[in-house]
C-alpha cells in the first residue's frame, strides 16, 4: 500500500475506532456502572473473568493498555516507513516500562529475593528492550539509546534517573517531531509542545508546592530541549522559557497566577478564603483540556501525522479514564466524587 493509500485507509479506520471509543461526550459512560463487572462489560463486551474484584481492577487497566496499543500498533503497520515521531509516541511505553523493570529489581536488590518480572505494556516489534534478557538489565538495555542505563540503581538514585529518562523521551519527540514534512510540523508540533510547555509548568509547581523548592532549584530541574546551564539560554528555551515568569508567582497568590495564560486551569478561588494552587487539580484539568484540543485537531489535518499523533493522545487520555473509573470502583468511591476528579463534572 503506498502512502496515500495508506493516510486515507488509516484516517477512515482511525476514525471509526474513535466513533466506538470512550471519548468526547461517551467517556461519561465510564463513569455510570455501579461495579467492575459492568465496566468490564462495558469496555470489552466479553465474559467477566472470574476472579476477585481487587485483581478484577488490575486486570480492566491491564486489557484496556494492551487493547489501545494493539489498535494503535495495527494503524501504525499500515506504513511501509512510518515517519519517526509515530513511532517514538509509541516508545513512552519503552521508557514507562524501564522505569518499572529498574523498580522490580531495586526491590530484589535490596531484600535479597529473586527478581519478579513486572506486567510491562507489549509494543511489539517497535520496542528498544531486549525483555528476554531479564534479569540481566545491561542486556535489557543493550545496542539501545538507552544503554546507558546498565546498572540497578540504589533507591535513592531512582527518580534522578527516572527524570534523565524522560528528558531523553522529550528530547527525542522533539528531534522527530520538526523532522516531519511540511504539512505536518504545524499541527503535530503545536500540540506536543504544548503539552511538554503544560507537564514542565505542573512538574515545576509540584516542586514548589509538595517539596518546598525555591526559584533556583526548580529552574535547575526544568525540561529544556537542549543542555543549557545559563539563565538567559534557559529562558529562551521554548519548554522551559515559558515556566520561568511563574517562578516570581506566589504559589498562595490566586492575583498573581491569575494573569496566566492557562489561568482557567487552576483550582477554583473564592474571595476572602485562602487559596493555595493545587497540582492535583491542575495537572487533571490539563489532561482534560488537552484532551478536549486533540479531539479537535484530530479531523482538521487528514491523511497526515497529525491524525494518528491526535489518535494516540486522545486513546491515552480514554485509558487514563478507565483507570480512573476502575480505581473508583475498587475503592467505593462515589460516582460524583470520581467523575469530578477525572474533570467530567460537567460533560
Amino acid at each position: 500500500m503506498d502512502k496515500s493509500a495508506a493516510d486515507a485507509y488509516v484516517y477512515a479506520k482511525a476514525s471509526g475506532m474513535l466513533a466506538k471509543s470512550f471519548v468526547g461526550s461517551r467517556t461519561i459512560k465510564l463513569f455510570s456502572v455501579n461495579s467492575l463487572q459492568e465496566l468490564w462489560t462495558l469496555v470489552f463486551s466479553t465474559e467477566v473473568p472470574a476472579i476477585p474484584e481487587v485483581l478484577l481492577a488490575k486486570k480492566i487497566e491491564q486489557e484496556a493498555e494492551s487493547k489501545f496499543l494493539k489498535e494503535y500498533i495495527s494503524l501504525l503497520k499500515n506504513y511501509s516507513n512510518p515517519e519517526q515521531i509515530l513511532i517514538d509516541i509509541l516508545r513512552f511505553y519503552d521508557y514507562d516500562n524501564l522505569k518499572d523493570i529498574v523498580a522490580s529489581l531495586c526491590v530484589a536488590k535490596t531484600s535479597g529475593k529473586t527478581p519478579e518480572l513486572p506486567a510491562l505494556a507489549d509494543i511489539g516489534d517497535y520496542s528498544k528492550l531486549n525483555i528476554k534478557a531479564w534479569p540481566n538489565l545491561a542486556k535489557i538495555t543493550e545496542s539501545s539509546d538507552l544503554s546507558w542505563y546498565n546498572r540497578i540503581p540504589d533507591f535513592d538514585q531512582q527518580q534522578e534517573l527516572d527524570s534523565k529518562l524522560d528528558l531523553q523521551f522529550i528530547r527525542k519527540l522533539w528531534e522527530s517531531m520538526h523532522d516531519l514534512p511540511g504539512s505536518s510540523v504545524e499541527p503535530v508540533s503545536s500540540l506536543l509542545k504544548e503539552e511538554m510547555i503544560l507537564n514542565n509548568i505542573m512538574w515545576s509547581i509540584r516542586l514548589r508546592v509538595y517539596y518546598g523548592m525555591d526559584k533556583e532549584q526548580v529552574i535547575s530541574k526544568l525540561m529544556t530541549v537542549k543542555d543549557v546551564k545559563k539563565l538567559r539560554d534557559i529562558k529562551a528555551d521554548p519548554l522551559a522559557g515559558p515556566v520561568i515568569k511563574t517562578l516570581d508567582w506566589d504559589i498562595e497568590s490566586y492575583s498573581d497566577w491569575a494573569k496566566w495564560k492557562y489561568s482557567d486551569l487552576l483550582n477554583p478561588h473564592e474571595e476572602g478564603v485562602v487559596w493555595k494552587i493545587d497540582p492535583s487539580w491542575v495537572q487533571q484539568s490539563a489532561k482534560t483540556a488537552f484532551n478536549a484540543k486533540a479531539l479537535r485537531q484530530f479531523r482538521k489535518h487528514p491523511f497526515t501525522a497529525n491524525v494518528l499523533v491526535t489518535w494516540f493522545k486522545i486513546k491515552q487520555y480514554e485509558l487514563d479514564c478507565i483507570r480512573t473509573a476502575a480505581e473508583g470502583l475498587r475503592l467505593n468511591v462515589a460516582q460524583d466524587i470520581i467523575q469530578e476528579f477525572a474533570g467530567l463534572s460537567s460533560v
